[in-house]
């Protein structure tokens, strides 16, 4: 083969590689699932020696001379071939990875971009209905990009993304089937249920009653509640006029004296009565006075026999508990009574 022929099988081999090498692949993969990112079979002759892989221009694996040379972490693994798995895929890795192919001679003879998307597969899908309002609803809570589609009796009805709201004129048995989907998954729920008169009827008697039960259970708490309240009230003011007439009888006694008859004053001992006459013989001589007692002189026995004093009108005007009664002083001996 000429050298002129050589150039020119090498220019289209290139030529055939590179649109490859330069465009940008999509590949889409599953939540929680592995992917392979492979690279084309190359001719005997190309004599590929060096595979690289990088992420955001990262380099996460590389394979030369028949041997992996370098992994990033356990996420990934590297083929012979040269093609790269990602294990258990998460949300974060969707990114951008390229491939790049060296031959012995070290010069790049292939390059691939691949853009990797991440999706998550559709739950499925959830059915409410109510028989007071007539109205169904079918919604789907995880997945990419979901698509919903209602059938009653095996006819599209109505469609939607995330969730569908349907109402139906009249009450009557009907089979509803919701069913979600996208580009990697499907997921269907069927309901048959029925709405007669009847049982609205009673589950509207069974909450009507209830409520009265409830209600009447709360008016007779609240008489309750009153009536406690009134008696409360009422004994509190028949206790305020007690209260009121001790605090001023306790005030008066703080602020007036005591008041005392003027005789009383004068001759605190009270007039001591004669004394009997005694039967006994009287002893000769003089008996000894005993200790403390002293003869009182005769203005003071006339004093003594004077009337006590009328207590005035201030005395009888006085509000307040009894006066104190004057002190009894003991009565002398009939010896000294005698003796004086």
């Amino acid at each position: 083969m000429s050298l002129a022929c050589k150039t020119l099988a090498s220019f289209l081999l290139i030529f055939i590689l590179s649109p490859k090498g330069t465009a940008l692949t999509q590949v889409q993969g599953i939540l929680n699932q592995d992917i392979n990112l492979p690279i084309p079979v190359f001719p005997p002759d190309s004599k590929v020696d060096d595979i690289q892989w990088f992420r955001n221009q990262i380099k996460v694996a590389r394979f030369r001379e028949d041997k992996i040379r370098f992994l990033q972490n356990n996420t990934y693994q590297l083929s012979k071939n040269g093609t790269l798995k990602i294990r258990h895929l998460q949300r974060n890795d969707s990114s951008i990875y390229k491939v790049v192919v060296y031959n012995m001679d070290g010069k790049e003879i292939f390059t691939e971009t691949f853009d990797l998307r991440i999706l998550e597969r559709v739950s499925r899908p959830e059915i409410f209905w109510g028989c007071t309002n007539k109205t169904l609803t079918c919604e789907v809570t995880d997945g990419t990009d979901p698509k919903l589609a209602l059938y009653r009796d095996g006819k599209r009805i109505k469609e939607g993304q995330n969730i569908i709201i349907y109402k139906w004129p009249a009450k009557q048995n009907a089979l509803f089937e919701c069913m979600a989907t996208n580009k990697i998954s499907e997921e269907t729920n069927r309901v048959n249920f029925s709405c007669s008169e009847k049982g609205l009827d009673i589950y509207l008697i069974i909450g009507i009653c209830g409520g009265g039960i409830l209600f009447l259970l709360f008016v007779a708490l609240l008489t309750l509640y009153i009536s406690k309240r009134r008696r409360a009230r009422r004994r509190r003011n028949d206790e305020e006029p007690e209260i009121r007439v001790h605090k001023m009888t306790s005030e008066e006694r703080s602020q007036k004296p005591l008041q005392m008859p003027a005789s009383a004053l004068q001759n605190p001992a009270s007039p001591q009565p004669p004394p009997l006459p005694s039967h006994h013989p009287k002893a000769h001589g003089h008996r000894p006075q005993p200790p403390g007692h002293r003869a009182q002189p005769p203005h003071q026995h006339q004093q003594q026999k004077r009337p006590l004093p009328r207590p005035s009108t201030q005395a009888r005007q006085q509000k307040g508990p009894p006066l104190p009664k004057p002190r009894v002083q003991p009565k002398p001996p009939r010896g000294a009574a005698e003796n004086s």
